[in-house]
């Protein structure tokens, strides 16, 4: 997420390093090469110019103390200004209202709006401890509504189930009344896209949104989408009072334009970010945070957020007892603490929010990659419970029985061993060296204020 254009700031910025003044000729030749990094981002022409010229102003003539080089200076002015564009600070779902509290989903079709209808009833559900059900009044895409159905099974979602027989309106106040009768706390609507603003599309959009009366009308769009993510997010903007934008398939986005253009288009803050597939992989908007890894600065609130929701704390403590107790580290705990970080994302979605992990060369993050890790896990899975305990044992045939269970290579048996054994060496040490009940009371005290689970 954001490569293109972080690699294109940080450049730029680095090239200031060791000048003595900020000047306005040597503030110039850099701001216009963020100019041409935030355009070939996607960023929009309108939003670029009002950054740039924000930038400059700030930049120009400032002095710099003994403490900082003028990058490092830039870089902060950078950011505030990032941080602005963006929306300053996070904005979250209001559902003060009686229940249920309605929350409106538009968007055009190919966008994810059925899935973001599901990720959103998900959090609302895991992280809000909300009751939520989910109708579909798509009626035009065959098996819109078999599909939303699916995901709100999977998730343990509310579903309303609507037909492609009746109308819009009446599906949607036909799944009011029903969470009214059942004190469902929040009902999402997922609404019917077309793969271009029309004026039917609107008029019927319209025309729903006054019939439920939402609290919350979120416009959902693909941030792969680029300058066509800006123009449909006006149009919606003009004919329906958005209350906020879910940005998705944030995942797959290297340039990141639509991200620093799509509030300035509506005036509407983003508020959440489709990170992935999966349906846990949907996160609330900080604008700061944003900024902070755009700039190669890590985001490591969002790091330790995660831990919190998605370690297993009371296998992380029973780890840490038993190596301080002497037990060994077997290929078992090597293997479920690479399903713990799968649980977060992958290897990748740990590292990219770690600061200063972009200066790693690619080659060193391909090792790293989620197919190796997937593939490692395997490995370890097609290992029976004593090898596992005692992986002295597993000699030539083993390891090629081992490579045919997970469909590996013996190659890549030895490796995952060899990688085994360093983290082996690395629990011993710390062992003895009394780090590992240090190392998790650091967890307890980052996971939780007062250092509780």
């Amino acid at each position: 997420m954001f490569n293109q254009l972080s690699d294109k700031l940080r450049g730029t910025i680095k090239t200031l390093s060791g000048r003595g003044r900020l000047t306005e000729a040597n503030i110039a030749d850099a701001m216009r090469e963020v100019r041409i990094a935030l355009l070939e981002a996607d960023v929009s022409l309108e939003v670029t110019k009002s950054f740039i010229e924000q930038v400059k102003v700030r930049a120009v003539g400032t002095e710099v103390s003994g403490s900082l080089q003028p990058g490092q200076a830039v870089i902060k002015i950078v950011q505030d200004e990032l941080v602005k564009l963006m929306g300053d600070a996070n904005e979250g779902l209001n559902l003060s209202a009686r229940p249920p509290a309605t929350i409106f989903i538009a968007g055009l079709q190919g966008a994810g709006k059925t899935t973001t209808v599901g990720k959103l009833g998900h959090f609302l559900k895991i992280r809000q401890k909300k009751s939520v059900l989910v109708v579909s009044t798509d009626i035009y895409r065959p098996a819109a509504i078999d599909q939303l159905k699916v995901i709100a099974d999977d998730l343990e979602l509310n579903f309303y189930p609507g037909s492609q027989s009746q109308n819009p309106v009446d599906i949607a106040m036909d799944a009011l009344r029903h969470a009214r009768k059942n004190s469902i706390d929040v009902v999402v609507v997922d609404t019917a896209g077309r793969l271009h603003v029309d004026k039917k599309m609107m008029d019927e959009a319209r025309a729903l949104h006054q019939a439920v009366q939402p609290i919350e009308t979120l416009f959902v769009v693909d941030s792969m989408s680029g300058q066509d993510a800006v123009n449909s997010a006006k149009a919606f903007a003009q004919a329906l009072p958005l209350t906020g934008v879910i940005l998705t398939k944030t995942d797959g986005d290297a340039r990141g334009g639509a991200v620093l253009s799509v509030r300035q288009a509506t005036g509407k803050p983003i508020k959440f970010l489709g990170t992935g597939e999966a349906m846990d992989a949907l996160q609330p908007f900080h604008p700061d945070r944003v900024a902070s890894r755009i700039l190669g600065m890590g985001d490591v609130l969002s790091l330790v957020e995660e831990v919190e929701r998605k370690v297993d704390k009371d296998q992380a403590e029973k780890l840490a007892k038993r190596m301080t107790k002497g037990k060994g580290f077997d290929l078992e705990d090597f293997r479920d603490q690479m399903m713990q970080i799968q649980n977060m994302g992958g290897i990748m979605g740990v590292v990219e929010k770690l600061p200063g992990m972009d200066k790693l060369p690619q080659k060193a993050l391909d090792q790293v990659a989620g197919k190796k890790t997937d593939q490692a896990i395997a490995i370890v899975n097609s290992m029976t419970p004593h090898e596992r305990k005692f992986p002295a044992v597993i000699r030539a045939s083993r390891k090629q029985r081992i490579a045919a269970g997970s469909g590996t290579q013996v190659q890549e048996v030895n490796r995952l061993l060899k990688q085994f054994l360093q983290m082996q060496k690395m629990m011993k040490k710390m062992r003895k060296e009394g780090a590992m009940k240090g190392l998790l009371n650091q967890f307890r005290g980052a996971a939780m204020p007062g250092g509780r689970f």
